[in-house]
């Protein structure tokens, strides 16, 4: 390939994969805006919908490894696209969904196993296997960050669509827009990469063939690997903080008595923000260790939680958390993935990664399901933020032991 073409295709691959990101993330991380419109429509309650919803943070997270695993052999183009059509039709469906049972079936599986199709594991891992070493890193943060970008336009959109018409045209609107992905995923279809000849896939050797031992074999070798479990303790904690605010960030906006476009504007301000902390992550990366940015990132949450609770409760205190928070908020994927990367090379990182989104996902179940069982029982979520402090300022600590070299190079993640 000439130089030309390669650029052109760095970038092809690039925008498409975080352009897939954008609308699958974003659909994901607006369903809290749903919460109240759904239990108004519905009558089933804060309990059963939130139950529906934690549903959907653990088979997003577990269907990450199971196609992460097909993407590994058969390639990632038919995995997103089977995907996609199935995110679209759980999205569709779920406002004629009357019963606990329609709704975990449409928005607890359906909608989250087609995200998950379409998600980090997926994409990084595809994208990471086309790529030379030393652009890695930068790709992992931009391709993060067109999922925050996601979560930006989508939760102002959704929220606007939702106050003007009603909450069924909002999740028709978005089926709709994720149906409109499927031709970006081309770029990812080409047989051809982007690495100099002799170049493995392994991040930091661009000179050394790393042995296929096969996924059985390496999934054997990951998890007795304690810097492995390590990373998938900290991304427990990431999980169940993220998903507890998706879901349940417009009920603590509403116990404040302020407008539900306060939470809209919230969660657009997370995305916003997130944007610039994943291409920074990604940029600071190359340069330091990936287990000190995480336990930075980890300690930060904590700290912001408590100025959160001290704070008084006004529409521009929730919008100051939302952008101090936002900045670390995915941004914890590009390290984590460049760990999972550093550690056994990209040929099974879909899956590899896959397994620490699924850890991180069990975490999302339980924040997304006792938010609600704390809001039903104690009418507030005052011990889900102590929760959240606690397992910050863990997640922090476990990560310190995890044996890394001093310098990354310039290519790690994922």
């Amino acid at each position: 390939m000439s130089a030309g073409d390669t650029k052109r295709g760095y970038w092809g691959i690039l925008l498409a994969s975080a352009a897939i990101l954008m609308v699958t993330m974003g659909s994901r991380q607006t369903t809290g805006l749903f919460v109240s419109p759904i239990n108004t429509s519905t009558g089933l309650g804060i309990v059963t919908i939130s139950l529906a919803l934690a549903i959907a943070q653990f088979v997003w997270g577990a269907a990450q490894p199971v196609f992460g695993a097909v993407a590994d052999k058969y390639g990632a183009s038919r995995v997103i696209v089977f995907g996609t059509v199935l995110l679209a039709i759980g999205t569709a469906i779920t406002p004629y969904m009357k019963s606990e049972l329609g709704l975990i079936l449409a928005l607890g599986i359906m909608t989250a196993a087609g995200a998950g199709a379409g998600s980090f594991s997926i994409l990084i891992g595809a994208t990471a296997q086309k790529l030379p070493a030393e652009k890695r890193s930068f790709a992992a943060g931009f391709i993060n960050a067109g999922g925050s970008f996601g979560q930006f336009v989508f939760a102002p959109l959704m929220g606007w669509i939702i106050l003007t018409f009603d909450w069924v045209v909002a999740m028709s609107t978005m089926a709709v827009l994720v149906l409109l992905t499927i031709p970006l995923v081309w770029p990812l279809r080409q047989r051809h990469d982007l690495l100099p000849p002799g170049q493995s896939g392994h991040p930091s050797s661009p000179s050394v063939v790393i042995e296929d031992k096969g996924l059985k074999r390496q999934l054997h070798e990951a998890f007795r690997n304690r810097n492995y479990l390590y990373l998938h303790a900290g991304f427990f904690t990431c999980g169940f903080h993220i998903a507890f605010l998706v879901t349940h960030l417009p009920g603590e906006v509403a116990l404040c008595s302020l407008s539900p476009q306060v939470a809209a504007n919230s969660l657009s301000i997370i995305g916003l923000f997130n944007i610039a902390g994943s291409l920074t992550i990604g940029a600071l990366g190359a340069r330091y260790r990936f287990k000190s940015l995480l336990a930075l990132m980890y300690a930060s949450r904590a700290l912001l939680i408590v100025v959160y609770l001290m704070a008084p409760k006004t529409p521009m205190t929730f919008y100051l958390f939302a952008a101090a928070l936002g900045f670390t908020w995915l941004a914890t994927v590009p390290p984590t993935a460049g760990l999972v990367g550093k550690f056994f090379g990209t040929r099974y990182l879909a899956t590899l990664f896959g397994l620490t989104l699924l850890s991180h996902q069990i975490g999302g179940f339980l924040g997304a399901y006792l938010g609600g069982i704390a809001k039903a029982t104690q009418g507030n979520y005052q011990w889900m933020w102590y929760a959240d402090i606690v397992l910050a300022a863990a997640a922090a600590l476990i990560n310190l032991p995890i044996q890394e070299a001093k310098r990354t190079p310039v290519l790690a993640p994922a």
